[in-house]
């Protein structure tokens, strides 16, 4: 069946990232290739894309501090990216880009739009870092090296309105709500989430942002292995504004494609109008 007018395919990615740039670039161009070929205008590219591994300089990788670039203006990373979107005629949001700190000692968690043009259109940076001790042992302190943001962002793209966040974000459905009020149709989470928390939370949080929103959520994914004990869960997906998942992949890299549908959109939310129906924040009356 042919798409009509509303209709646009999109893409999400699934790699797994370690501390080798160069490898880890060649792996999410090859994807961002394959996902072009299948006719997505636009791709979704998981955190952590460019570099996962210790925040600072060791014996055989750079650390992340020195390979941030500031945005919007970047260094060879975006351009590199940008480059990739120009020629593949693709729109990218590149999740997880290490942008440069206020601080030298720190990055920002970075989620970046870039055009068809290879021109950025927007930069999030991610507002919830992800401070934790698991019951695996997992112990992960993401505020050590990386400054919050503070802004919403909504963007125009290929799939309309375009909601932009990353990883533990989805944990906070305000955000989102937030996004949908802005004028988002689409949200996109691209992350990095940990097998533990993963294999039980992944599916569950996706699916309830994409109902409660009722907007498509788009989330590409880290997967397996980058190195010491930090492991990936996968499983990136789309999923559409009534909670179905339409594409998702399994173990390994690959990518997930789907049609997002604006005027599904229109249709859900104008059948159940649950967004019309908010009545909160609510301050109750006061007792006499």
């Amino acid at each position: 069946m042919s798409p009509s007018s509303t209709r646009t395919k999109a893409a999400v990615i699934q790699m797994c990232s370690t501390d080798q740039v160069e490898t880890n670039l060649a792996q999410m161009e090859r994807l961002v290739r394959a996902a072009a070929e299948d006719r997505a205008s636009l791709v979704v590219v998981p955190e952590c894309f460019a570099y996962l591994g210790a925040d600072t300089a060791g014996a055989t990788s750079p650390g992340k501090v020195a390979i941030a670039e500031p945005l919007p203006l970047g260094g060879p990373i975006l351009a590199r990216c940008a480059a990739l979107a120009k020629e593949l005629g693709v729109e990218l949001v590149l999740g997880g880009f290490w942008e440069r700190g206020d601080d030298p000692r720190k990055v920002k968690n970075a989620c970046v739009h870039v055009d068809a043009r290879g021109v950025v259109r927007a930069v999030y940076r991610k507002v919830h870092l992800f401070d934790v001790d698991l019951p695996d042992g997992t112990k992960l302190e993401e505020s050590a090296s990386v400054e919050p943001g503070s802004e919403l962002v909504v963007t125009d793209s290929a799939i309309g309105r375009l909601g932009l966040s990353v990883c533990y974000d989805l944990r906070f459905p305000e955000l989102y709500r937030g996004l949908v009020d802005r004028g988002a149709t689409s949200l996109c989470v691209p992350a990095a989430f940990t097998l533990t928390t993963g294999k039980d939370h992944w599916h569950v949080l996706l699916r309830a942002r994409a109902i409660e929103s009722q907007s498509y959520v788009l989330a590409a994914a880290q997967t397996g292995k980058h190195g010491g004990t930090r492991q990936s869960y996968g499983h990136a997906l789309i999923v559409d504004p009534w909670g179905t998942v339409l594409a998702e992949c399994g173990e390994g890299e690959g990518y997930a494609s789907a049609w997002i549908d604006t005027a599904l959109v229109e249709r859900i939310r104008a059948s159940l109008p649950s967004l019309a129906h908010r009545r909160l924040p609510f301050v109750a009356p006061e007792s006499h």
